[in-house]
This record gives structure tokens, C-alpha cells and sequence, in this order.
């Protein structure tokens, strides 16, 4: 299996650093290496591109967040890099050196096709992250548990974008992830997407550590960034072909107690309503651009965005 790893960077040269020394640490290696540079300052595309580790660097001329950069690397690596699977994290990522053989392993040993398959992911004391609960299929058949099993691994829902491998053909058949989004739920929505119909597993086996400032829920402290966690939330319940009604409606209500609680261990519960009315608004009234507007002036970023989402929308 070809698999290249897409890696999406801003600004945090010191962890992209690490990213990459553990991706050439791999005990099987990924067949490619693409960073995306969503303009970086602090000469993260300049560090990423004489790294031994990495095949090609992908410069954006702006921030696009999170979800512009996994939308943007995906498509160039369907585009041009031929792969089976395409491997995605961020660069706060660090996959121990067993995680790619593992999540191999596994893929090999399903007796099936998936769509994705995740790593466990822990922070750097060797805690399950909370940041990046793999949601479990809520409604997983006993043949699907099985077979799960079978390749050591377990059902879930919803994936996260800090180490998940991704099937190139299903990729393909799927619009890529929106970059309207640009940060939080992005890989929700777009692994939801995947798997309303199709298989993917969590690999407890393959582990990566999540490089973040606190081990804690990104509802920890939200701040400002409250707004993106209300509006794209709404967008992949409400306006996203992801979640089926009865799935929308469940995971809808988990989300809203977690607001609520949210809001009341803020300090500044004000700011925090403010932002979350303003996710509201647009969550329930706007629907996400196409993502060849959002990326647009990205030059051949644009147009492979463009025409990997026309094949995925052609019956």
C-alpha cells in the first residue's frame, strides 16, 4: 500500500520539528511526505522543506486555518502523489514509531474494506487525550464488532485528524473537508461524512501523542474560538450529509450539555454567550462556501480543490 502523510503547519516550527523526526522514525515509513504551509512566520515551510523526511512542501500565500490546509493537502495528494491511503495530522503531532505499521496492520487484517482507520490518541505523560475521543458507532452491528476485532480494533463514528489514515478511492468519492470551517470540527464533520456509510476503526495499538499546552477538552477554555465550535458543530448536524437524523439529534444533545457546561465554569461567561450566539446565528443561517471560494487565489491549489471536488459530486 502507497501511503503518503499529509502534515498541515502554522507557525509552530518547534513542534513541526518533532512531527517530522517521527515520521522519519516510522518503522514503516510513509511512501511520501507532504507539508502544508498555511503561511507560516516563524520559517516553518523553510524548516519542512530541508527536512530528510519530507518529499514536498505546499505553500499557501495565507492562513487558512486548519481545515483550508487539510483540504488543500488532501486534494494535491489525490492529485498528483498517486497514493492508497493518505495518512493526516497535524503538526502538533507526534506518531510513535510503530503507529504507521500498526494502522497497516490493522487495515491489512480487516476482512473488508474501510474507510479510515485512527490512532489512539494520548498527551505527552501517556493519558488518553480528551481532546481526541474517537466517537464509537453507536448502532455497530456484532459482525461489525467482530470483524473490528479481528483486526484489533473498535467501531467508531467520527475520527480525528491528529493521525487518521484514509482510503484514497473513498477519499475520492467524497468532497474534501470544508474549508469554510477553518478550525474545530472540520475532521468531525469530514470522518463523519466517510463513515455514514462506510467502515472505520480505532487502532488502540497504533498511538500518537498529542503535543498540546494542557491535557485538557478544547471546551476547556474556549475563549473567542467558542464561535467555531457552535457554528460548525451546527453546520455538520444541521447542514452536512454526515449525520443521519437520529445520529444528528444524539450527538446534538451531548454537544448542547457540553455547552452548557462550558458557560458555567467560564470566568468570563459574557464573552463566551457572545461568541456562542454568533455561532448560532451563522451555524443555523449561512451554509459553508465551496471550497474552491474559500481557497481561492491559491493558484494550482485552487483548481485541484476545484476538480477534486466536481469528481466527487458527478453521479
Amino acid at each position: 500500500m502507497r501511503i503518503v502523510a499529509v502534515v498541515v503547519a502554522h507557525d509552530r516550527r518547534e513542534l513541526l520539528v518533532g512531527t517530522l523526526d517521527a515520521l522519519a522514525g516510522q518503522t514503516r515509513p510513509a511512501e511520501a511526505v507532504l507539508v502544508v504551509d498555511n503561511a507560516s512566520s516563524d520559517g516553518s515551510g523553510e524548516l519542512a522543506a530541508a527536512h530528510p523526511a519530507v518529499s514536498e512542501v505546499l505553500a499557501l500565500t495565507r492562513n487558512t486555518g486548519g481545515a483550508g490546509g487539510f483540504c488543500a493537502g488532501l486534494a494535491h495528494a489525490l492529485m498528483t502523489l498517486a497514493p492508497d491511503a493518505i495518512w493526516l495530522m497535524d503538526d502538533d503531532t507526534a506518531p510513535t514509531p510503530t503507529a504507521l505499521a500498526e494502522l497497516e496492520r490493522a487495515w491489512d487484517a480487516y476482512p473488508g474494506k474501510l474507510a479510515l482507520a485512527a490512532s489512539r490518541v494520548v498527551w505527552t505523560d501517556g493519558r488518553d487525550h480528551p481532546m481526541n475521543s474517537q466517537r464509537q458507532r453507536l448502532w455497530s452491528s456484532p459482525r461489525r464488532r467482530r470483524q473490528a476485532r479481528l483486526a484489533g480494533g473498535v467501531p467508531i463514528r467520527t475520527g480525528s485528524f491528529v493521525s487518521m489514515l484514509v482510503d484514497a478511492h473513498t477519499a475520492w468519492r467524497h468532497r474534501l473537508p470544508l474549508a469554510d470551517y477553518f478550525i474545530w470540527n472540520d475532521d468531525l464533520e469530514y470522518s463523519a461524512r466517510l463513515l455514514r456509510r462506510g467502515r472505520g476503526i480505532l487502532v488502540p495499538a497504533s498511538v500518537t501523542v498529542h503535543h498540546t499546552k494542557a491535557f485538557a477538552a478544547a471546551l476547556k477554555a474556549p475563549g473567542d474560538r467558542f464561535y467555531y465550535e457552535v457554528r460548525n458543530k451546527l453546520w455538520a448536524f444541521v447542514k452536512s450529509p454526515a449525520f443521519g437524523p437520529l445520529d444528528a439529534l444524539i450527538y446534538s444533545g451531548y454537544t448542547f450539555l457540553a455547552w452548557v457546561g462550558a458557560v458555567a465554569r467560564s470566568d468570563r461567561k459574557g464573552r463566551l454567550l457572545m461568541a456562542g450566539l454568533r455561532g448560532l446565528r451563522d451555524g443555523l443561517g449561512a451554509r459553508p462556501r465551496p471550497n474552491a471560494e474559500v481557497l481561492a487565489g491559491q493558484g494550482r491549489v485552487t483548481a485541484e480543490v476545484a476538480a477534486v471536488d466536481a469528481r466527487a459530486a458527478r453521479p
